[in-house]
């Protein structure tokens, strides 16, 4: 008896460009009720950019819209991954795990930020990397 886990059925057999774009859309959705109930509850929502000394304002639908932009660019990657590795989901884990850990850079170094907001944006990024990259590796380990 295997104990491997198979990809949902009506995921198995999608492009996997798909796959990442509906578990990014998934992600882009629990991102941005993570942070409106953190907005809701007091945290400010304001933060430096890379390279920048000031922070500006988090706006409604910004953590969706950063989910969805980094899932744009990443899928041209997973894209080859997919297509050119012999291992496809062992190259996909081994490339998104130390990304995502090296993306919480990006809020824990932001200037003038609060450390709540930190917290909170570094916590969205762990959310939506759990949420796409298990969906994305599952996919992966379908025979082509």
């Amino acid at each position: 008896m295997s104990t491997a886990i198979a990809a949902p059925p009506l995921l198995a057999r999608r492009p996997v460009w798909l796959v990442n774009y509906l578990a990014a859309l998934a992600a882009g959705v629990v991102v941005e009720v993570w942070g409106l109930i953190w907005r809701a509850a007091g945290v400010p929502m304001r933060a430096a950019g890379l390279g920048s000394e000031h922070a500006t304002a988090i706006t409604v639908g910004m953590f969706a819209m950063g989910t969805m932009v980094v899932t744009f660019w990443f899928t041209f990657v997973l894209v080859l991954i997919a297509r050119f590795a012999r291992d496809p989901r062992r190259v996909y884990l081994r490339t998104t795990l130390p990304l995502l850990v090296l993306s919480l850079a990006a809020p824990i170094l932001a200037a003038d930020t609060a450390t709540a907001t930190k917290i909170v944006l570094a916590a969205a990024h762990l959310i939506a990397g759990a949420i796409i990259i298990p969906v994305v590796a599952r996919r992966l380990r379908v025979p082509r």
